[in-house]
């Protein structure tokens, strides 16, 4: 008999969240890590140092606000060296606490290389020396790496990813960012309000194309508020790296071309799926480009195989959607009444400011797929608490059914939009009615009330706008 029931490889927020919920399931379950720390790419240089820098930055724009609230606060300067040092600290901590839960779950880990070696075998390389895991299940939850453009390499000090930038040596006076998706838009962000001189190119009509195109709208406006340059439609040609810094060559929306100079570029096009020199070719598992294809229950067509996370093909590239899909996969695996993953109930978070939040299908999908929408929205310029806090930029927008009023998608853009989603979240997933939403009572004076005026605001019966 195999040693263990379930043998995963990766730790990040898909592999970890599986082995804890099927240790708490009674499966004998083994993490195999390439890296000598628990948590993968969103904990280390990822979502959790990420938004600690937001975070950092945040409080900052307050100080520098101070005046507006009734303080007389001077002489604020950045401590850049002890904000990474913060950084590091809360990093390492939540390392650590995977590995208090593995120990309280009954997970078992092992470092090291991990490559599949035929059904229920892993073989994991360390020094020179090899051991093989037998297990009843294997799960690859292997992650993403940085992709970047054709003939550009990251240097880590002039040209960065997402790792690097992390851990600049100081803040650049000049950033040109390459890629307008959640993680290019967040360090742009990030970097502004720390005094940078920011410029973004995206090779899209728009900045977050993935969001609703009204949301996508109002961040270019406040983006251009706060003084980050944008430029749409900017097909980037080279990045070059030179004594000063760094250039971008690039042709606008016209055709023209032109160059950029900067102390730093970052490179955020996207995320490649880290399938090579695990084995998969070998299996009966079906790659696309590097991606695997799975069912329903992240079922690849190898029996007994999965894939969750990153890799997987046609699935958003988010640490909360690879948790979710790991515990529907451990459910399968030990006999649960679990349901099929459902993309379409993945909130989509990024938290630049303003912040951005949604949920389900934009305006234009539900039209695309057949349905006859109707949508509302609700400035957070008429709720008070916003006011309170002192950031009236943004809305909510509620696109649903038009007859029977299901609510189709959510899209936020404002105060704490990653936050107040989760009503929203829970709503799409009960498959709930504007009638639902509706008289759903929200304390007052909060942030979220204004998602009752959002759903109410499709009805034409918003209270406080």
């Amino acid at each position: 008999m195999p040693k263990y029931d379930l043998a995963i490889l990766g730790s990040g927020p898909g592999g970890y969240v599986a082995a804890i919920r099927a240790g708490q399931w009674g499966l004998k379950t083994v993490v195999i890590e390439k890296d000598p720390f628990l948590g993968g790419t969103c904990l280390h240089v990822g979502c959790i140092p990420t938004k600690v820098l937001l975070h950092h930055a945040e409080l900052y724009e307050n100080f520098l606000n101070a005046k507006e609230f009734g303080f007389e606060v001077k002489g604020v300067s950045v401590n850049w060296g002890a904000m990474l040092d913060r950084k590091n600290k809360i990093v390492n901590k939540h390392a650590k606490g995977i590995e208090y839960l593995f120990r309280k779950n009954k997970v078992e880990s092992l470092q090291g290389w991990g490559t599949l070696a035929g059904p229920g075998r892993v073989n994991v390389e360390k020094d020179g020396k090899t051991q093989t895991v037998e297990a009843r299940y294997v799960m690859v939850a292997t992650g993403s790496g940085a992709r970047t453009l054709e003939g550009v390499a990251f240097d880590g000090k002039r040209i960065v990813s997402n790792r690097e930038i992390l851990d600049l040596a100081e803040i650049p006076k000049s950033l040109v960012v390459v890629g307008a998706g959640a993680v290019g838009v967040e360090f742009a962000s990030i970097y502004r309000s720390f005094g940078a001189d920011v410029t973004i190119l995206e090779m899209l009509p728009r900045a977050v194309p993935l969001e609703d195109a009204e949301i996508s709208a109002e961040l270019e406006k406040a983006f251009r508020k706060r003084g980050i340059k944008m430029q749409t439609q900017a097909v980037v040609e080279s990045v070059k790296k030179d004594s000063k810094g760094a250039s971008v060559t690039f042709r606008d929306k016209n055709g023209k071309s032109d160059t950029l100079a900067a102390d730093c570029v970052l490179v955020a096009v996207g995320r490649k799926p880290m399938t090579e020199k695990i084995g998969l070719e070998k299996t009966r598992a079906k790659l696309e480009r590097g991606f695997v294809h799975t069912n329903g229950f992240m079922e690849t067509s190898e029996p007994g195989l999965y894939a969750i996370g990153d890799i997987v093909a046609g699935m958003p590239q988010l640490a909360h959607a690879a948790s979710m899909e790991g515990i529907i996969a451990v459910g399968k695996m030990a006999g649960k009444d679990v349901p099929e993953f459902d993309r379409r109930r993945v909130p989509n978070c990024t938290y630049c400011e303003p912040q951005i939040g949604s949920i389900g299908w934009t305006e234009q999908q539900a039209r695309d797929a057949g349905y006859a929408v109707k949508t509302g929205k609700f400035p957070f310029s008429a709720n008070s608490k916003a006011s309170i806090l002192g950031h009236h930029e943004g809305f909510i927008k509620v696109v649903a059914e038009e007859k029977y009023g299901e609510v189709l998608g959510v899209h936020a853009i404002g105060p704490l939009a990653t936050e107040i989603l989760s009503e929203a979240v829970a709503a799409t997933g009960l498959e709930a009615t504007l009638d639902d939403m509706m008289f759903t009572v929200h304390a007052h004076p909060t942030v979220s009330e204004a998602m009752g005026d959002a759903f109410n605001s499709v009805r034409g019966l918003a209270i406080n706008f």
